[in-house]
């Protein structure tokens, strides 16, 4: 077998393993996209309507805080959206130490003392550096100093995109 063969095989093994390995999808049931048909009843995807694109949830976070938000834009909005502009807002989020103190921050740790107090965080600077990020992209507010929080308008986007990166979501 030439090795042209053998990396063909290979191949055919390594997707055969893949596939084996991917979680399957939950079954569906009538009525599982309740939320989905509302959508599009009333943006129905049609040869002159591209649909539409929405994310919603009502969420108690740890602190008993209580959240309910919605947010949809047009299919046709989204395509011509400037998707670089969306860059930092993602950089923002992909920082493994930035997600720790937005989870924690979300839990009921306020000041920048306290998060700092953390293990794994890094040092002081380095969490008010984080911090920093975090505010410029409008993940945190400060409505005091030393002191933050995650605006209301941003903990169910926080938490769809958490959401939207689980494998297999």
């Amino acid at each position: 077998m030439d090795l042209e063969e053998r990396v063909t095989a290979l191949e055919r093994r390594l997707a055969a393993l893949v596939e084996a390995t991917a979680p399957a999808a939950p079954p569906v049931a009538e009525g599982d996209f309740w939320a989905l048909d509302a959508l599009k009843e009333r943006h129905p995807v049609t040869a002159d309507a591209d649909g539409a694109v929405l994310f919603t949830g009502a969420v108690r976070v740890p602190t008993g805080h209580r959240y309910e938000w919605q947010y949809g834009l047009l299919t046709e909005a989204v395509l011509g959206d400037d998707w670089p502009e969306a860059a930092a807002s993602f950089a923002a989020l992909g920082h493994p130490v930035r997600l720790t103190l937005l989870r924690e921050v979300l839990g009921g740790l306020r000041t920048a003392a306290e998060l700092a107090a953390l293990d794994g965080v890094g040092t002081t600077g380095q969490v008010y550096h984080h911090l920093r990020q975090l505010t410029a992209a409008g993940w945190l507010h400060s409505p005091e100093r030393g002191r933050y929080e995650i605006p209301a308008g941003r903990v169910v986007p926080l938490l769809v995109m958490l959401t939207a990166a689980r494998p297999g979501a």
